[in-house]
């Protein structure tokens, strides 16, 4: 990494955690009760390639409706946040970069007693900041207030997100981003 980065942004669903078979569960119960459209695994792997406001049209689900659905999904989050794993290696990720003397956030639109929960203590103590409840298009906020907080200079924040939102909040809050592959967006969706 980088000698000039002092502070690493992470998002974490799809990022750090691997919540992936934790959304194919949820939803079919969510969209049942908001009446939008349950997607099939063939979907899901079509609708990879695009963006968020993209994907909310596909489902027919009205804009009005998502703070609903999200707020919603975050409780189901909760119940269930013991069967949600990290993805191997995010352990030993977070724990080599403190230890090289980094600052550690998580900027999420996931509650942070949740985040916390799927972390575990040792690895939760490690994240010095957490930017958590962010609206779904609101994560560009979140990652201001949490660099401010830190007191890092913005040239020398990297944020690392798996989402075209993320990349998009990142660059709005005027921030180095970079991507996971094994998160929900492609590479040619976030490269774009």
């Amino acid at each position: 990494m980088d000698a000039r980065i002092d502070l690493v942004i992470f998002d974490f669903d799809g990022t750090l955690a691997d919540s992936t078979a934790w959304a194919m569960r949820a939803v079919r119960p969510l969209a049942e009760r908001f009446k939008f459209k349950a997607v099939t695994e063939d979907e899901i792997a079509m609708l990879r390639g695009r963006s968020s406001r993209e994907i909310i049209a596909y489902l027919g689900l009205p804009l009005w409706k998502v703070p609903l659905v999200a707020a919603q999904g975050k409780k189901m989050m909760a119940a269930e946040a013991h069967s949600i794993p990290l993805f191997s290696g995010t352990g030993d990720l977070l724990r080599s970069l403190s230890a090289a003397g980094r600052r550690l956030a998580i900027v999420s639109s996931n509650s942070e007693a949740t985040i916390r929960s799927i972390l575990g203590p040792d690895l939760a103590v490690l994240v010095n900041h957490f930017g958590c409840g962010a609206a779904i298009f609101g994560k560009a906020a979140k990652f201001r207030s949490v660099v401010k907080a830190s007191g890092v200079a913005k040239d020398r924040v990297l944020c690392i997100g798996d989402e075209t939102r993320d990349i998009e909040a990142a660059r709005e809050a005027g921030l180095a981003c970079g991507a996971v592959e094994w998160g929900y967006a492609t590479r040619r969706a976030l490269a774009d």
